[in-house]
This record gives structure tokens, sequence and C-alpha cells, in this order.
């Protein structure tokens, strides 16, 4: 599971316990002007086939994390159950076009981001 949060002009991808080990990351800090979008989208998160495994774990119906190339896209993954899937699209200035992450409120947390899009637009 990732916690968000928003400090100042970024935000905060905070990859939560033994997740750090399966996804190969413990943090992610992107600026605002750097997402263009965030919705809640558990299909996102479905299926056995999430492109090519650069680095991560991907254990189909179980856990998917970590760096994947899909569709000429980076992707990076932190998901083990859909229904609490966020999709992050990000600009060109950073390294993944897109993230995909499970959060505790996706509702909340795609509203509390885009809100803050929209005040910065």
């Amino acid at each position: 599971m990732v916690n968000v949060t928003i400090e100042g002009d970024r935000v905060v991808f905070e990859i939560e316990g033994w997740d750090k080990l399966w996804a190969l990351k413990s943090r992610l800090e992107i600026p605002l002007d750097h997402i263009k979008s965030v919705n809640v989208d558990e299909d996102a998160a479905k299926g056995w086939w999430h492109g090519v495994k650069l680095g991560g774990s991907d254990l189909p119906g179980v856990i998917t994390a970590g760096t994947f190339y899909t569709k000429g896209r980076l992707v990076f993954f932190d998901t083990h159950t859909p229904d609490h899937t966020i999709v992050v699209e990000l600009d060109g200035h950073e390294k993944f076009d897109r993230l995909i992450l499970q959060v505790a409120d996706p509702a909340g947390t795609a509203a509390a981001i885009t809100k803050v899009l929209a005040r910065r637009a």
C-alpha cells in the first residue's frame, strides 16, 4: 500500500511495509506541475499481464510492484487489491509515465490531489 501526502508543491508517495522490498522503491516525490491527472481505476491493476517487468515483483492476483514497460510507457505499480487503486498520469518530465497505486481511500486521495491541481491551474 502507498501513503500519499501533499507537501508544498510536491506529492509524496510513500511505499509502506514489505512493499518497499517488492517494489524496489520506498518513496516517490512528484512535483504537482508534473501531474496531469489522477483517477480511481481498479481495472488498471487487474489482469495477469502488466507489461515487461524491469524490476520488482509480479504474482498475478497477489501483488504487482515495481517498474514495468507496457505499451511504450514506463509504469510504476504497487497494488494488491484492485478496488483500492488510483492511476496518476505524469508528464514527460518524470521517469515514469504513469503510477498505478493501492491507497487506503482511492476516491479521497484522487479528489485531494485533483483539488490541489485545480487550484494551481
